[in-house]
């Protein structure tokens, strides 16, 4: 599913740099920062001195530390914004054309299926009134297992209308059947999250896509815990719609994200905003020297995800920084990122039942979560990890823990010994 490279510890910066998805690389950070973090290969991990972070962190299933690299990279994009002549050449739509060939790269999608938007919500409403579904009578089926702002979203819907299912959990998970059973014909979308921020829960997206396609259904994919934490193929899952933000695994920030709508399936969309961020071609007939015209104007829109979705202004300090963090997971790998993780989960796995800790993730998932279902939990064990300088996310009645490449074994060590 996944196409990872094979032997990554040979890849030389030039050649890496010409397989960049042909993008050319503007001097500064967009150019040179980005050559030198492909040289020196391999990099192992955990890569530790590349973030700052206080304590023992193991929370980036919330949000994902920034690393030095990209608050660097934010410190350059503020020196142009400030025009002190300390950022010579810097060019913001480079970043931007850098960070959708490196994303549509790890995601092996295409450049033009992909829109900005500044939330992963803004992407899924974004779909659904680009669907009609809103006010409609249409079918939606989703599960307790997507994120919340979504399952809230659905019932607000029902509410005008909707016909909304949403699958209670079978166990730690959505039993496949009950999903098939629950997509009869005539049903429009099926909402999920790839990686439940639960439990960390992972979907057979393929096989979803399969059930939904087979009864004339489309997929709505929320990616926000699984883009740059897992291994991940939108084409060859047969996923129609997606979207993320970038401030967890993607190490970027707040108010940057990504669409994915797959090529085919815009002529199934209408435009439902507009702005000059869609327009491909603009001539003006109305103003001294230009040529005459019918019209005023004339006006060419573009036929891309973007085209139809990106309005005005982009978080462009945002995407300065995310143009290294994107550069960064390409050059680790996913794939690497995911054996690192695993052997640190399993410890938690086996060690915190022993405490009483109810496991809420089946062993072997694919995820960067495991939770455990803990009464009283947040009273009863977050003074405990604050004294001993731990940061994990504690709810009312469950725990939830998600190591990333800057996490070792002894982190895993340090919290057990503050649970216990």
């Amino acid at each position: 599913m996944y196409n990872e490279t094979s032997d990554r510890s040979e890849l030389s910066r030039r050649d890496f740099l010409a397989r960049m998805s042909g993008l050319p690389l503007v001097a500064g950070v967009g150019g040179d920062w980005i050559g030198k973090l492909y040289e020196g290969l391999p990099l192992p991990l955990p890569l530790k001195d590349e973030f700052e972070i206080k304590g023992t962190f193991i929370n980036a299933a919330y949000t994902h530390p920034m690393s030095k690299g990209s608050r660097a990279a934010i410190h350059r994009f503020l020196d142009e914004r400030m025009q002190n002549g300390l950022a010579p050449g810097y060019d913001m739509g480079q970043d931007r054309k850098t960070c959708i060939g490196l994303f549509s790269r790890l995601m092996n999608v295409e450049p033009g299926e992909l829109a900005w938007i500044p939330s992963t919500m803004v992407g899924e409403n974004h779909i659904l009134n680009a669907l009609s579904i809103p006010g409609s009578k249409s079918r939606v089926v989703t599960d307790a297992f997507h994120f919340e702002g979504s399952l809230y979203l659905y019932g607000e819907l029902a509410k005008q209308g909707l016909d909304v299912e949403v699958l209670r959990p079978k166990g730690i998970g959505i039993d496949l059947e009950h999903l098939e059973r629950a997509v009869t014909p005539g049903t429009k979308l099926v909402a999920i999250s790839s990686v439940s921020s639960v439990n960390g829960f992972a979907h057979d997206i393929k096989e979803v896509c399969r059930i939904a396609h087979a009864k004339g259904a489309l997929v709505y994919v929320d990616m926000i815990q699984s883009a740059g934490a897992v291994p991940m193929d939108l084409h060859d899952s047969g996923v129609d719609f997606a979207a993320c933000a970038t401030y967890k695994w993607l190490m970027g920030d707040f108010g940057v994200g990504f669409l994915y709508v797959r090529k085919d399936r815009l002529q199934l969309l209408k435009r439902v905003q507009h702005g000059y961020r869609q327009i491909k071609s603009f001539s003006s007939h109305a103003f001294p020297f230009e040529p005459a015209g019918a019209t005023l104007f004339d006006e060419e829109p573009q036929y891309s995800t973007g085209g139809y979705f990106e309005v005005g202004t982009l978080g462009n300090e945002g995407v300065a920084g995310l143009q290294y963090s994107l550069a960064l997971l390409d050059r680790i790998g996913v794939h690497t990122i995911h054996e690192h993780r695993m052997p640190l989960i399993e410890r938690l796995q086996e060690e915190l039942p022993k405490m009483g800790f109810l496991p809420m993730t089946p062993k072997g998932a694919v995820s960067p979560i495991v939770s455990f279902a803990y009464d009283n939990a947040d009273k009863i064990l977050k003074p405990k990890l604050d004294k001993a300088g731990v940061n994990i996310q504690c709810y009312p009645h469950r725990v939830r823990i998600s190591p990333s490449f800057y996490n070792d074994m002894n982190d895993m060590e340090t919290l057990i010994k503050a649970l216990r």
